[in-house]
């Protein structure tokens, strides 16, 4: 009886829930990473060297890194409905802001402020799942969401480029055209996320009376499992070393990422005379092999109810995929190379951010998955900035790469050796079990 109302009861949330996060995540991508398509024209047209365009495309994050925590704590207080609905709505109009840019400094302070707006967005959706999913269900969870980016990638080049080939209707250029059409969908997804999400499960009209109670006694028991250990305040949640340590992963594996996804488009034009269409059509094989392993790494994950080995098994894949690439740059090998690596970025998604929420609850959840999230995506300034610097010293991709691969190196080395976190909701779960 118990396997089958928590079958029946999950579905039904999975249903609710997942296809409008889903949705919501690949607006958030297209927003994020159509910057590396429109580079592939708005350099030209703004004068920018590589170095201005990697600074500027990453001046987002520090946005992010100041605003992320704050964020998630308003979150927790107000609601995710209300909050997730206004991040999107702001976070959409300064997108098509983006088309206003007129030079560097105006590209740094929109990109900047962009970050501001939709800071709190990622964690606040883990955060919110913590809610809705007991702690087995995580890293799937986490991988369903992250999915959007592959339909962001798969999606989004092919739109973002042909975008960029209407230069000139309306007077403007491609990429100016590019960031407003790509930014009204995501203020109307804003505005429908007010009908669409639900704080609590005590509150969702979807559920039974039965399928209420057996949720909030589950999560209750892992709560309280978790609590039995230690509870930590805010503060305490955001110093904790395992927090800490965990911030150091990521930042290393978003760092690689990000340095490589927002020059994937350069670097894939430095290999032919290619179209601006073609660039944005194998732009999407890394992404597509990163989609895969995102989704299988995650399923693999929580079937194993395994995290640290998973992690570390990712981390690894990316550290040698960007030595491939760097060693082949200039050939269709650094594509492949590119390829394997992007999935062992997006493969570590699932069995990372299962972890936090292994040990933490309530506010200093809230607070330390933002303090990850913000940290780990400074990287996301340094990694564009970084490679973009080498490629105008060195006049080749090759060398911000293999810095890259280092620093995927140094978060494998901190999972190996560091990231030792027992999962006590495992002992929750046949209390849970008997209380239903």
């Amino acid at each position: 009886m118990d396997d089958a109302l928590e079958k029946q009861t999950m579905r039904k949330i999975y249903m609710r829930l997942l296809p409008f996060a889903f949705c919501a995540y690949s607006l958030c991508y297209i927003d994020r990473i159509n910057v590396s398509f429109a580079g592939l024209t708005m350099r030209t047209d703004l004068g920018l060297s590589a170095t201005e365009f990697g600074f500027a495309a990453g001046s987002f994050y520090w946005g992010y890194f100041l605003f992320e925590v704050p964020s998630n704590i308003v979150m927790e207080k107000v609601g995710a409905r209300l909050w997730i609905a206004r991040i999107m709505v702001t976070w959409g109009i300064l997108a098509g802001l983006t088309a206003c840019v007129t030079g560097t400094y105006s590209f740094v302070a929109v990109r900047a402020l962009l970050g501001v707006a939709e800071a709190g967005f990622f964690p606040g959706m883990i955060l919110y799942f913590t809610y809705w999913f007991p702690a087995v269900h995580h890293a799937r969870i986490v991988s369903g969401i992250l999915a959007g980016f592959v339909v962001a990638v798969a999606g989004g080049a092919p739109i973002s480029t042909g975008l960029l080939s209407l230069d000139g209707m309306f007077g403007l250029k491609g990429w100016q055209i590019m960031y407003i059409a790509e930014a009204i969908p995501t203020v109307l997804m804003g505005i429908a996320t007010l009908a669409i999400m639900t704080d609590k499960p005590e509150q969702a009209t979807f559920l039974s009376a039965e399928e209420k109670t057996w949720l909030s006694t589950r999560l209750a028991s892992e709560r309280a499992a978790k609590e039995e250990v230690r509870t930590y305040s805010t503060w305490e949640g955001m110093y904790n070393p395992r927090v800490l340590l965990l911030a150091l992963n990521y930042f290393g594996i978003v760092t690689a990422s990000l340095g490589m996804l927002f020059f994937i488009p350069q670097i894939i034009k430095s290999l032919g005379t290619f179209s601006n269409m073609t660039v944005g059509w194998l732009t999407m094989i890394p992404y597509l092999c990163g989609g895969a392993g995102l989704v299988i790494w995650g399923r693999v994950s929580d079937r194993m109810n395994e995290r640290r080995w998973n992690l570390l098994g990712a981390c690894t894949l990316s550290t040698v995929g960007l030595v491939i690439a760097g060693l082949t740059m200039g050939t269709w090998w650094a594509l492949v190379g590119m390829s394997i690596a992007a999935v062992g970025f997006y493969g570590s998604k699932g069995p990372f951010w299962a972890m936090p929420p292994m040990f933490l609850t309530g506010s200093a959840a809230a607070a330390s998955l933002a303090w990850i999230n913000s940290i780990g995506n400074l990287g996301g300034f340094f990694g564009p900035w970084y490679v973009g610097v080498l490629k105008d010293v060195t006049g080749s991709f090759a060398g911000g790469l293999f810095g890259l691969a280092l620093l995927s190196l140094v978060a494998a080395l901190v999972c190996a050796f560091f990231l030792d976190i027992p999962d006590v909701t495992k002992q929750a779960r046949p209390a849970a079990a008997k209380t239903g």
